[in-house]
C-alpha cells in the first residue's frame, strides 16, 4: 500500500510516498480502509524532531494519527464495530491507504469522510482543556486563537455548555467566529482593554490555543495564573498557568463530536484538502497557521 513516511528529521522534503506492506488490526484495534485524514500541528513537529526526546521514533516512521475510512479488518476482542462501517478515530502511520485504529467512534452517516478526519485531535483536546480549566455553565470564557481546529471545537462545546465564549483571531476570521456562538475580537496590542470592554464583569477562565505570547495578558484578565491554560506556550508553567498536552478520553470525545454534529451544533470545515503526494504542502499549511477549520489529506 502507498503510505507517507521519512527517513530522517527535517523539513517538508524528508516526507515521500512509499509502498509499505499493509498493517494489521491487533486486539483491541481496527483497521480501515483510509478514505481522508487529518493534518494536525503535532505531525510536522514530530517530523521535524521537535518531540524526539519525549516520543523517539523509530525511523523511516508514517506520518499522522487522525483518519477516516471504512473497516476492512477488526481485531481480537473488539465489539460494536463490523467490517463495512464508516468511522473516524485516532492511530498511527495515517496519511496511508490503510491504517489501525486504537480509538474511533461510528461516523455520522450525513458527515464527510473528509470532515470526519479532521475531528479527532481537535475535539479530544478541547474537550479536555475546557475540563482542566474548570470552566463552568454560566460563566465567561476568553479563548486566545481560536479559529484553527481546536479553537473552532472549544467554542462549539463551550457554547453548548451556556459558556459565554470571548474568542480571538484575525480579520478574516471574525465572522467565523461569530458564526459559531463566540463574541469575537482580534489579538494583539490592545487585548486587554477590548476583552475588559466586551466581558465588564471579567473572565473566569481563559485558553491559549495558539501559544502567541499572550499569557502575562490572559493572566491580568482572569486575576489568577491558574485559570489560564496553554496548550501551545510550555513556558506558561513558569508564570502559574497551566499546561495541558495530552489526554485519554479520545472515544467519549468523538461521540460528544458526533452526537452534537447531529443535532446540527457542531462543525469543522475543511478548509484545505492535498493528495499524499502533497503532504509536505498539508504540513506546511498547518505549520503556517491562520486557517480556519481543518485541513486534510485525501486518499
Amino acid at each position: 500500500m502507498k503510505a507517507v513516511q521519512f527517513s530522517e528529521y527535517g523539513g517538508p522534503e524528508v516526507l515521500s510516498v512509499t509502498e509499505v506492506d499493509d498493517p494489521h488490526a491487533g486486539p483491541g484495534q481496527i483497521r480501515i480502509a483510509t478514505r481522508a485524514a487529518g493534518v494536525n500541528a503535532m505531525d510536522w513537529k514530530m517530523r521535524e524532531g521537535y518531540m524526539k526526546d519525549l516520543m523517539p521514533l523509530q525511523l523511516p516512521a508514517g506520518s499522522g494519527a487522525d483518519a477516516a475510512g471504512v473497516v476492512d479488518e477488526v481485531g481480537e476482542g473488539v465489539e460494536g464495530v463490523a467490517v463495512g462501517d464508516a468511522v473516524f478515530g485516532s492511530g498511527a502511520s495515517a496519511y496511508a491507504e490503510r491504517v489501525v485504529l486504537d480509538h474511533w467512534a461510528a461516523k455520522p452517516q450525513g458527515l464527510s469522510f473528509e470532515e470526519a478526519a479532521g475531528y479527532p485531535v481537535p475535539v479530544e483536546t478541547a474537550l479536555r482543556i475546557l475540563r482542566e480549566v474548570g470552566i463552568q455553565t454560566g460563566q465567561t470564557l476568553l479563548v486566545s486563537g481560536a479559529s484553527g481546529g481546536v479553537g473552532s471545537s472549544v467554542v462549539q462545546f463551550a457554547v453548548d455548555r451556556g459558556i459565554t465564549v470571548i474568542a480571538t483571531a484575525g480579520e478574516k476570521n471574525q465572522d467565523y467566529l461569530r458564526g459559531l456562538g463566540a463574541t469575537a475580537t482580534t489579538y494583539g496590542d490592545g487585548l486587554v482593554e477590548r476583552v475588559r470592554a466586551l466581558a465588564p464583569d471579567g473572565v473566569d477562565a481563559a485558553l491559549d490555543i495558539a501559544g502567541s505570547g499572550v499569557i502575562d495578558e490572559l493572566i491580568e484578565l482572569t486575576g489568577d495564573p491558574q485559570k489560564v491554560l496553554s496548550i501551545a506556550d510550555f513556558g506558561a508553567g513558569e508564570k502559574g498557568a497551566k499546561v495541558s498536552t495530552s489526554g485519554s478520553a479520545q472515544e467519549a470525545a468523538y461521540a460528544e463530536a458526533a452526537q452534537l454534529f447531529e443535532a446540527g451544533k457542531f462543525s469543522l470545515p475543511v478548509e484545505q484538502t492535498f493528495s499524499l503526494e502533497q503532504a509536505a504542502d498539508a504540513q506546511d499549511a498547518s505549520r503556517a497557521g491562520h486557517a480556519k477549520g481543518r485541513s486534510v489529506i485525501t486518499v
